[in-house]
């Protein structure tokens, strides 16, 4: 078979599995729209391919999927070469994701960390920080148990041993994502505005 045929019968294998994503998928979408609807923050990380794809997450958010809307707090912590190469050198390479999260982070905040291994030390440190942070911590991992996904709170682990067909489920996980997060945002923000009335008397 010519390569093109291996790497999707891979990806055909993995996408029956993936359907049962739907549901953590909605359910992260709902809490994301009400986090980041209310004022809070999404950090997002990885290495390599997964940091293009926290890029790739955050620029959704910021910007829009599809139809106009309110700009959404979206941090990819991969991004700024300059904070990362210094906290790098300062404080190792372990610690690059960590201290932004313990700089950036809020409690309440989602942070949601990317790895096809689920084994990256960085990775695992930011989880550490977020937890002592009181965020909420999600993962986006390929197969389960993995340690990346034992020290989130959540964990969506996609079902291939391949790392680029893991990657390309990430990148489907991201859009469909921000989907949800879509289609929850109004109800958040009418819910927000009414609220808004209520305390300033407007309405009773």
């Amino acid at each position: 078979m010519n390569p093109l045929d291996v790497h999707l019968g891979n990806l055909s294998a993995a996408l029956g599995p993936y359907r049962q994503a739907a549901g953590v998928l909605a359910g992260w979408g709902e809490r994301l729209a009400w986090t980041l609807g209310r004022g809070g923050r999404l950090l997002t990380a990885g290495n390599g391919g997964s940091a293009a794809e926290a890029q790739h997450l955050a620029a959704e958010l910021v910007g829009k999927l599809r139809d106009d809307r309110t700009p959404l707090s979206a941090v990819a912590l991969c991004a700024d070469s300059s904070a990362v190469t210094a906290i790098s050198n300062d404080y190792g390479f372990d610690e690059m994701f960590a201290r932004q999260v313990r700089g950036h982070g809020r409690p309440g905040d989602v942070l949601l960390l990317m790895s096809t291994s689920g084994r990256s030390p960085n990775l695992l440190a930011a989880a550490r920080a977020a937890r002592e942070s009181g965020l909420h911590t999600w993962a986006l991992t390929g197969p389960a148990p993995n340690p990346l996904a034992e020290l989130c709170d959540e964990v969506l682990a996609c079902p291939s041993p391949d790392s680029q067909v893991v990657q390309e489920l990430h990148l489907v996980s991201v859009h469909v994502l921000c989907e949800h997060v879509d289609r929850c945002l109004p109800t958040v923000l009418a819910c927000e505005e009414a609220e808004l009335l209520v305390g300033d008397g407007v309405a009773s």
